[in-house]
């Protein structure tokens, strides 16, 4: 993969133009990049097609021109995938405002305990350290980006016909799993160049 420049970036009157096809072509792309794990938690696995998107839409929205784009390229180059690893976005989704409080609460340093097993070898998350996810006092944020960090010899294990890839989380305050599908896997694989 390689990094998004200032040159992939278009005017934002030329973003307007391709916006419905571009974003009708990112939610088909993300289709089998999203992944359920337990009641609250999705996982969307990026590549530099889901950042370049993203930068776009901040742009977009905030309007801020050369001046934003310096700092867009540098926070979201960091979740292009490097061709030796995944990178994910996860996601605590609980639309009770007090459920929300009472489960982030419970759930720091959740993002130390996750991981991708490829035919039961762990693959341990590697958080972003842009900032403190968990708060002094146990509280854990509703986002977290993670890095799942290959070896050569798991990325083969990954690319094996019917290997059994799952997405874990083994927090003593949500024990869940989730199996990545086929088409999932497939489309991950290209994640590795």
């Amino acid at each position: 993969m390689t990094a998004i420049t200032s040159t992939d970036i278009l005017p934002l009157d030329a973003y307007e133009k391709v916006r419905p096809q571009t974003r009708a072509a990112i939610i088909a792309l993300k289709r089998d990049r999203r992944l359920s794990v337990g009641p609250h938690i999705t996982v969307f696995f990026e590549c530099r097609d889901t950042m370049l998107y993203q930068i776009h839409e901040m742009l977009r929205a905030e309007k801020g021109g050369a001046a934003q784009l310096v700092g867009e390229l540098e926070a979201y180059n960091t979740l292009v995938p490097n061709g030796k690893e995944l990178v994910a976005t996860l996601m605590i989704e609980i639309d009770d405002e007090k459920l929300r409080a009472r489960v982030l609460a419970g759930l720091g340093g959740v993002e130390e305990a996750i991981a991708i097993e490829v035919d039961g070898e762990a693959i341990a998350a590697r958080p972003e350290d842009d900032v403190e996810r968990t708060t002094a006092d146990g509280k854990t944020s509703a986002v977290h980006f993670l890095h799942f960090p290959f070896t050569p010899a798991q990325i083969e294990h990954f690319r094996r016909p019917g290997a059994r890839v799952v997405f874990t989380v083994s927090h003593p305050g949500y024990g869940h799993m989730a199996i990545l599908p086929p088409a999932m896997i497939g489309a991950l694989m290209r994640d590795f160049t």
